[in-house]
């Protein structure tokens, strides 16, 4: 059966089985039948496009099983020519795709955001109507959708832990905040008790928060790839240890991106034009949607780069000399850096800063 059009080659990746690579090809698929699923915390509603069937599963490895069994039912084809789409939803869907990955069925996880602007003008919500939306989108693209995969276990274990670790950080945050305004208008000595929770929840989650990054080293250093591109992304001035990390979860271990111009403009940090004919002439600016957590990130080791990095510090000082704005600067030093990043993995040397031994 001719099902693959196209494969896009990958580079070797040391660490990583031939079975596992094989896996993480992009793949251009010939689908004869699409199905679109409305995931939710505890159903699934399930939309056949072909023959508009519709029919409710309980979000559980049960509920899967059943969810094949009518599938098989009602569509004329084989499972293997079937593409299943749903929403990314976080932990509710993450069942569903780990199900679909392990049966080696073909699934796409679709962006949510994208569905909504395929729908056009609607009113209202409702989980059938969404289904069905899913399976019509996924129909239309089904010639240019590519198969999703998981990550690796311990890339997987890795953004588990970075979540919780910045949620721990956030809550952390709160208690300085609260113990600060508490000291400006509070007398500790009459509020005992005021001030000496919020103390020792900050000591708990310093402690959390070091065991959390404790068990992520671990992770990385029982790895060699993980540990290898760790060590790549580390060797660039400014860029610290959690930065690395996210950059290594975000990208699926620089499988996702082929290119730093699509890292950088899903950050946010890539700059786009804004002009239509002779009447719309707007400024070149970063996008909006972007990956915040990650253009947060790149912001705080751009600067740390403008401080200890000789040539980018040069770089900024000559650009806003010569009356270039701060911010716009500070965006490009941004995108070097993630130039950079892509430049030691893909040549898979750490990063040699010239301008140190330039005479």
């Amino acid at each position: 059966m001719q099902d693959h059009l196209e494969f896009q080659a990958l580079r070797p990746i040391k660490g990583f089985s031939t079975a596992t690579i094989n896996q993480l090809k992009t793949k251009v698929m010939k689908f004869a039948e699409v199905i679109g699923i409305d995931v939710s915390k505890s159903t699934l509603d399930v939309w056949i496009y072909t023959n508009d069937a519709y029919k409710v599963f309980d979000n559980t490895r049960k509920g899967y099983h059943s969810l094949l069994s009518w599938v098989r039912k009602n569509t004329e084809c084989l499972l293997d020519q079937v593409l299943f789409c749903f929403e990314h939803t976080g932990i509710y869907s993450y069942a569903l795709s780990k199900y679909m990955s392990e049966k080696q069925f073909h699934f796409a996880i679709i962006s949510g955001l994208e569905i909504k602007r395929s729908m056009g003008i609607r009113r209202g919500k409702d989980d059938k109507i969404d289904a069905r939306q899913i399976a019509l989108y996924g129909y239309r693209r089904k010639a240019e959708i590519k198969c999703s995969q998981l990550p690796e276990e311990e890339i997987t274990q890795l953004r588990q832990l970075f979540s919780l670790r910045e949620r721990l950080v956030r809550q952390k945050a709160g208690y300085q905040a609260t113990m600060k305004e508490q000291v400006r208008f509070l007398k500790r000595s009459d509020n005992t008790l005021l001030f000496s929770v919020p103390s020792h929840l900050i000591k708990e989650l310093d402690k959390e928060i070091n065991r959390i990054e404790l068990q992520m080293e671990t992770i990385v250093e029982e790895s060699s790839e993980l540990n290898r591109l760790y060590k790549l992304i580390t060797s660039i001035t400014g860029i610290g240890s959690q930065t690395a990390l996210y950059l290594i979860i975000i990208t699926n271990g620089f499988l996702l991106f082929d290119d730093p111009r699509k890292l950088a403009s899903y950050a946010g940090v890539a700059p786009f034009p804004y002009r239509s004919g002779s009447s719309v002439r707007g400024r070149t600016r970063v996008s909006k949607m972007a990956n915040k957590k990650l253009k947060s990130l790149l912001n705080s080791c751009a600067r740390s780069a403008i401080q200890y990095d000789p040539e980018l510090r040069l770089y900024y000082e000559r650009r806003t000399k010569a009356g270039k704005d701060k911010m716009n600067t500070l965006n490009a030093v941004r995108n070097k850096l993630l130039y950079r990043v892509f430049a030691v993995v893909k040549r898979g040397t750490p990063f040699v800063n010239k301008h140190a031994y330039a005479a």
